[in-house]
């Protein structure tokens, strides 16, 4: 089987980090845009799609995440597979009718999340694991008919609508990533040095166990290939019988 073919919709204003955290951690054939340039795919040729994380809010009123929004919700409306990374996750809440806003606190660090529900995206996964975080909104409000997945005290942290999937926290985050991210925002002197003492190896090894999401996504992507070859292939077999 040939690699699958994944847009990635990069929304972390030309960061480095982003690009190579994501070329690190999905095995396919990448096709990446900057959406804050204002680079969105020709067409929807794709097998699946991921959005990553950003500096900005979903709710702002800019041209290129207009134009993202009404991207991803033709996506969608194709049966594309999403993931959404922090970010991302709250833009596909948000196009598929869910509610973002500021959660008037800002979580940043290791971060201990549990669990709510069963799904394909976590398998391998503890029910209380850890993983990276930083962002001050949230899903506030889940699309109708979403299934929620992971929560912790601060807010929802993975949901699932139909081929759609969510993850509030940053999986792909190595510790370099963390530490650039620490130390380019406003913190107080004492948060600041507190967030970076937790970027450790320990800490990042146990939270590796989230990265996991990435491989499962690429599985399920795989397997929907697979069913809609098999059912094209049965299809075909029907029509040429009946010829």
């Amino acid at each position: 089987m040939s690699q699958l073919r994944i847009a990635v919709l990069n929304a972390a204003h030309e960061d480095a980090n982003t690009t190579r955290n994501f070329r690190r951690e999905l095995d396919a054939s990448l096709a990446e845009f900057d959406v804050t340039e204002g680079e969105l795919p020709e067409t929807f040729g794709f097998d699946g799609a991921v959005v990553t994380g950003s500096r900005t809010s979903v709710y702002w009123e800019e041209e290129w995440i207009a134009a993202t929004k009404e991207w991803v919700e033709e996506a969608v409306a194709r049966d594309i597979p999403f993931l959404g990374i922090c970010w991302g996750h709250q833009l596909l809440a948000d196009v598929l009718g869910g509610t973002v806003e500021d959660m008037g606190a800002y979580e940043v660090g290791y971060s201990e999340i549990e669990r709510t529900g069963e799904s394909r995206l976590f398998e391998g996964i503890s029910s209380e694991f850890t993983a990276f975080t930083s962002h001050a909104d949230e899903v506030s409000a889940l699309p109708d008919g979403a299934e929620p997945l992971a929560e912790n005290d601060y807010s929802n942290h993975g949901f699932r609508k139909d081929r759609v999937f969510g993850v509030q926290f940053h999986p792909e985050y190595d510790q370099k990533t963390a530490r650039e991210l620490v130390h380019r925002k406003g913190l107080s002197d004492e948060r600041r040095d507190a967030v970076l003492a937790e970027i450790t190896d320990e800490n990042y090894q146990q939270a590796c166990e989230a990265k996991l999401v990435f491989e499962n996504y690429l599985e399920y992507v795989a397997e929907l290939q697979s069913a809609e070859a098999t059912s094209s292939g049965a299809t075909s077999v029907r029509a040429s019988s009946s010829d």
